[in-house]
């Protein structure tokens, strides 16, 4: 997470540091769009990736996050809004900051470690979220802290051997041995040491002489272990070190990405994902983005031969689709590649569904596999208003309109009624558009569609 603790003396500093802006276009990075995220962990499971992010509140002048949300995608670019199923609240000792974390699966249950401050002390702690689904809904596994030394943002990493290790620290750079429970630990706190040799030489400030800032994101790869952190301040990079055990001796390694994006602060994550290697990373690219209002965006890379990471530069398009997306199986409304204009809410039938939407706002959803061509399209919806519409396009917004779905007033906006229509010229695998038009102020929202061949 962003450095909180020594940010009052820099404030001012920051502020005139910001660097290159990315204007998000029709391009697919940031990968969410209707809200800030920040600090993305994304975690592989049953051939899904679940990115577990923090919510930056908009119009922040500070780093003000209330809770947590969850995303998922099969194919890296269509992602799906699981809503917030952890938050300050979740802690009865917690007073406020839903900072960085990560969730990691043991057992079936999923452990999601996270940093906020105690009411007891004041200070950052280290609690613990537990599921029985990576989308939750998570509850406190411990009724405190797990471990507390005023220091933040954790990374878990489970070893080939089974050990688990917690990481942590800005200023320092902590770890823990796990128990196997995930939920206690053994062998106190240690401390790494942070050498210029193992996290790099920083200039200029005598009580930091590593490039070591924060965030630490933990993993092994065909033998080796990789520690990819937030660099120097501010504004930040990103940077690795590595090493051939779990706890060092660490090797610096370089810049994975140098300090771009119009927002002071990153944050690491990388996963190997259905062939390709995918590192995630936040910036201020979205309308009103910046420091406190950060949007989650990832790439595609491959490593070096040597295991080595190369150099990275963000990008508006994002990764290439990992996979194709089935039309012909329920998706759901909140299931997004890039939308415009629409919100998402909790479900009465369960899960999200996209909100608030207004005449011209559309989502966008990549490398749909039409296959031999679709014949109908069916929408679960609900409206308060008459003679709106879903509109069902392909090759942009105003694209080559396929179909028209009226929606009727059902008497409430949770009031849930499946429309259908027919539709024409959808064949092979293309982008899809579905586009809301109607009257004036809110028109209809959507919790699921699907299309019949």
């Amino acid at each position: 997470m962003a450095t909180r603790r020594r940010f009052w003396t820099t404030a001012a500093a920051v502020v005139g540091l910001v660097l290159t802006v990315i204007t998000p276009a029709k391009a697919d990075n940031p990968i969410v769009q209707h809200i800030y995220t920040a600090d993305p962990a994304p975690l592989v499971h049953n051939g899904r990736v679940y990115l577990y992010t923090g919510h930056d509140e908009d119009g922040s002048t500070w780093f003000t996050m209330r809770e947590w949300r969850v995303w998922s995608s099969a194919d890296m670019v269509n992602w799906t809004d699981h809503g917030s199923p952890m938050s300050l609240a979740t802690f009865s000792w917690a007073k406020q900051d839903a900072w960085a974390g990560q969730a990691v699966e043991r057992n079936g249950k999923f452990y999601w470690y996270v940093p906020v401050v105690t009411k007891a002390t004041g200070r950052p702690a280290i609690g613990v979220g537990v599921s029985d689904s990576p989308t939750g809904p998570f509850r406190d596994a411990l009724g405190r802290p797990l471990v507390e030394n005023g220091e933040i943002d954790p990374s878990v990493m489970i070893d080939d051997d089974g050990q688990a290790y917690l990481y942590w620290g800005n200023p320092n750079l902590s770890y823990v041995r796990l128990n196997a429970d995930m939920i206690s630990y053994s062998g106190g706190i240690n401390r790494i040491p942070l050498t210029t040799a193992g996290f790099g030489t920083r200039t200029g400030d005598p009580n930091r002489p590593t490039l070591y800032e924060e965030a630490p994101w933990v993993y092994k790869r065909n033998g080796l272990y990789y520690n990819v952190f937030a660099a120097k301040c501010c504004s930040e990079f990103i940077a690795y070190s590595t090493a051939p055990g779990p706890t060092g001796p660490w090797t610096y390694r370089g810049t994975v990405m140098p300090t771009q994006g119009n927002s002071f602060t990153n944050h690491p994550g990388i996963v190997d994902f259905k062939g390709g290697s995918y590192f995630f990373y936040h910036n201020g690219a979205l309308p009103g983005g910046g420091g406190f209002t950060r949007s989650v965006a990832v790439e595609k890379f491959s490593y070096n031969a040597d295991g080595t990471i190369p150099t990275m530069n963000m990008s508006t398009t994002g990764p290439p689709p990992a996979d194709t997306l089935n039309p012909y199986v329920r998706q759901e409304g909140e299931t997004i590649a890039w939308g415009s204009g629409v919100e998402t809410e909790p479900s009465s039938e369960g899960g999200m569904n996209l909100s608030h939407l207004n005449n011209g706002d559309y989502v966008k959803l990549k490398n749909v596999a039409f296959g031999n061509g679709a014949r109908t399209f069916t929408a679960r919806v609900a409206s308060t208003v008459a003679g709106s519409s879903i509109e069902v396009r392909s090759g942009g917004p105003t694209g080559a309109l396929a179909g028209t779905c009226s929606v009727p007033n059902t008497g409430n906006w949770q009031t849930w009624t499946t429309v259908s229509c027919a539709v024409n010229g959808l064949t092979g695998t293309r982008d899809l558009y579905l586009r809301f038009t109607g009257g004036g102020s809110y028109l209809l929202n959507v919790n699921w569609w699907q299309f019949s061949a």
